[in-house]
């Protein structure tokens, strides 16, 4: 069904995963690469991998360079992360470089098997409660919501009250559907309201919106708003 290829040195890890990949995607292949040499062997040899699996700490390629590199030379192959590491900046930098997805390696097995299922039908993965946890001091400038002052602030500001409900729906992990039933609204309405978002805030998908805010600072613009009468 599809070719997977996990780079992981942990042979317990890359044993777990292969388990969840029988369960998950029944007839599917996957094969496997203790560093990131053998990771580029594997993908030379093969133009048929549906996803590579990558761990951000192989013993020849640490942090994001494996990514960067990845990227570069086979632009064209799915990536999703799979790391210990969930600092927001890192996830962050993560999607900036194409990642399609990040996937704490804590995640538990059955939200494992969810999440390979979603990034295979084309959608970004990032686990809910991931997006809910407030910035690091090192947060990424660009997207930093530190103080209302700041430029991303200041977008925020931009957001009409629906508007920042919706994108606090998103940040707790709402789909279109979840929300549009909170609000009790039409769904074509949070899909409307969803674009209006990415624009004002200057991001190109929901992700980038959603890992980029925090609860707090909405609450916060919220609560520093003159009450309409």
């Amino acid at each position: 069904m599809y070719r997977l290829l996990v780079a992981d040195d942990h042979p317990l890890f890359r044993d777990a995963l292969s388990g969840v990949v029988d369960s998950a995607l029944p007839g599917s292949e996957l094969c496997e690469a203790d560093c990131f040499a053998d990771l580029l062997m594997h993908l030379g040899e093969n133009d048929e991998v549906d996803l590579v699996l990558l761990d951000l700490n192989l013993p020849d390629a640490a942090g994001l360079d494996g990514l960067a590199r990845l990227r570069q030379h086979f632009p064209e192959v799915p990536v999703a992360v799979v790391s210990a590491e969930s600092d927001r900046r890192i996830v962050l930098d993560a999607l900036d470089l194409g990642a399609v997805g990040y996937v704490p390696k804590s995640t538990p097995r059955s939200a494992l098997m969810a999440a390979l299922r979603q990034i295979l039908d084309g959608q970004v993965y990032l686990p809910a409660e991931l997006l809910r946890r407030p910035s690091s001091p090192g947060q990424h400038p660009q997207h930093s919501t530190d103080t209302p002052t700041s430029e991303f602030g200041r977008r925020l500001e931009q957001l009409t009250d629906k508007e920042l409900n919706v994108l606090m729906l998103l940040i707790r992990g709402g789909s279109n559907k979840a929300i549009a039933r909170q609000l009790d609204i039409a769904e074509t309405t949070v899909k409307t309201h969803v674009s209006a978002i990415l624009k004002k805030l200057g991001v190109t998908s929901r992700v980038h919106a959603i890992v980029a805010a925090d609860e707090a600072t909405l609450a916060r613009v919220l609560a520093n708003r003159p009450k309409r009468r």
